[in-house]
Order: C-alpha cells, then structure tokens, then sequence
C-alpha cells in the first residue's frame, strides 16, 4: 500500500494497525486515505489529538456516516477522550441536524458504550429549567452575536416570531447551556455541523462571526476545515474557507 511512516503510525495509534477489511478489498484507495488523512491533514491541521477525533465525530454525525463515526468514536475512546464529550457532540448537533439524525448516532454510540462497559445514562448535563431556558438561551445568544440577535427578533415577521424563540429556548438554552464541554468548543462544532452539512452558507458566516467573536480566531477555523476535508471533500471545504475570508478579512473601518 506504500503508506509513508507517518501515515501508518498515526493510523495505528488510533485503530491499532493497518490491516483492516478495506487494505484488504480496496488497497489503493485505503492507501490513498490514509497517507492523505494520517499523514499530510495531520501535519497541517495543527489540532490536539482529542480535539481533532470529537471535531471528526461531529462532521461525521452532520454528513451522516454512520459506519466512519462508529470507526472514529471506537478510537476516541481508545485515546482518552471522554464519554461525556462524546455524546455532548450528538446533543449539540440536534438542533442542527434534527432529532432523526440524532437518534442514530446516540443508538450506535450507545451500543459501543455498553460494549466499552461505560454505563448509561451518563451524568446530566443540562443547566436549565423549562421556566428559564429561554432566557438562558436568549443571553448565550447575544454572548456569541451581540445585537444582531436583538435586531434580528424585533424584524422577524409575526408569523414565524415562534421560530425565533424556538432558536433562544431549544437551541440554545436545551443545548448550548450544558456542561461536558465549554461554550467556546459547541460554537467551533456548530460550525463544524453546518459546513458539514452543506448548503447552508448564510449560516456558516453567521457561526464564523460567532467563532470569532467568542475566541476561534482565523488560524483556528482554518485549522477545522483542513482536519475535515478527507470527510467533507473539497467544495464543502472550499465555501467554509470563503465564509471565513468574507468574514475575518472585511476591511476595517
């Protein structure tokens, strides 16, 4: 398969070693994966290790590729990542990917649990109460957009103002008020989810201007986008770079 060392020793110091059902079936393509993801993203990527394997888990629910994320998430385990992260990565994709999406990947991640005798359920999470989650979320809001949030409510049509406080109580104060990771990762994986996905480029600039303002800086979100290309491919990759140029390199005035 002519894989360089670096692409090996990466490769096996997630999975164990490189003789896997695909070298076996398909070696030029195994090949070609491998060196690309384990060795060259790597040395460009410049992520830690556990980062990296929750940003991946998290590109992988929003594609959805099942098979790849219960591959990966049997890795991150292997190296230390935590349990709870792990499923903090399925809740903060919900309210970006639907509940059908959601359920999948919680049933899979669930059975690989139990399989890893990690007992379920995990210790909860959530910090809000039905009566102040609105509220809760409402202020995450404005700690990620400022004023635009405010302005964007008070101009959104009365017919759809629900919309708009579904966003406030479930999006943010069901997801983004939980514990297991900090504020600041759920933005980076937000934007991971919806450039991930696809075709909803207003939404990644408004989630680059989030990163941004909450502490990912440029380097950063270029870091993101260069670790998931051996998963996204390169037009997804190509608009998350656009959107963050538009963003991070508006002349100041």
């Amino acid at each position: 398969m002519n894989l360089t060392n670096n692409a090996k020793a990466n490769f096996e110091k997630l999975f164990g070693n490189t003789d896997v059902p695909l070298a076996q079936t398909d070696p030029e393509f195994f090949g070609n994966y491998v060196n690309f993801a384990f060795d060259e993203v790597i040395e460009h990527s410049h992520l830690e290790l556990q980062e990296r394997l929750l940003i991946t888990l998290a590109s992988l629910v929003a594609i959805p590729a099942l098979n790849e994320y219960k591959t990966m998430l049997v890795a991150a385990l292997k190296n230390g990542v935590s349990p709870v992260a792990i499923k903090e990565v399925i809740y903060q994709a919900t309210p970006y990917v639907g509940f059908g999406k959601s359920i999948d990947f919680i049933t899979a991640t669930n059975a690989i649990f139990k399989a890893h005798n990690i007992a379920l359920p995990l210790q909860p999470q959530s910090t809000t109460t039905r009566e102040n989650r609105f509220e809760k979320g409402l202020q995450t809001q404005r700690e990620l957009f400022g004023e635009a949030i405010d302005k964007g409510n008070a101009a959104a049509p009365k017919d759809y103002k629900h919309i708009r406080s579904f966003l406030s109580a479930n999006c943010f104060g069901d997801y983004y008020t939980r514990t297991g990771i900090p504020l600041k990762f759920r933005e980076l994986l937000t934007f991971v989810y919806i450039l991930s996905m696809g075709g909803a480029d207003a939404q990644v600039k408004g989630h680059v201007s989030g990163n941004i303002r909450i502490g990912n800086d440029r380097a950063k979100l270029i870091a993101v986008v260069t670790a998931l290309v051996p998963y996204i491919g390169y037009p997804r990759s190509l608009n998350a770079l656009s959107a963050i140029d538009e963003i991070t390199l508006k002349p100041t005035k």
